[in-house]
């Protein structure tokens, strides 16, 4: 991800059209709010399952932002790994040349 992408979300956040961190983020896809959610590079695993969960369930995609949490600290002041953008046009040009993280419904239920 580029420094373009990094200013852009900060002018998100400066518009006040971005969540940052994991009860923001579910609560804005919950909410009806959320076009589209974004996770830093060294994400949790277990984190991320979570994330997708409620995602999934919310019809709201997850994009890698290809960048790690110090770098979300250095761009937007708080070091987060998970970000939500709630206004459709930021979230556009914020998903342009991500990868979108395939969502598999098998993965959240367990066969016991």
């Amino acid at each position: 991800m580029s420094n373009n992408k990094l200013g852009l979300l900060s002018m998100c956040r400066r518009a006040g059209k971005l969540k940052l961190g994991m009860d923001m983020v579910k609560s804005s896809c919950k909410n009806g709010e959320a076009v589209a959610v974004f996770v830093a590079s060294d994400f949790s695993q277990k984190s991320l399952k979570e994330v997708k969960f409620t995602c999934n369930r919310e019809n709201v995609p997850v994009y890698e932002l290809g960048i790690s949490m110090d770098d979300v600290l250095y761009g937007l002041g708080k070091k987060v790994g998970v970000l939500a953008v709630t206004d459709s046009g930021f979230a556009r040009s914020c998903m342009k040349d991500l990868k979108q993280i395939e969502i598999d419904e098998n993965e959240f239920y367990s066969n016991m």
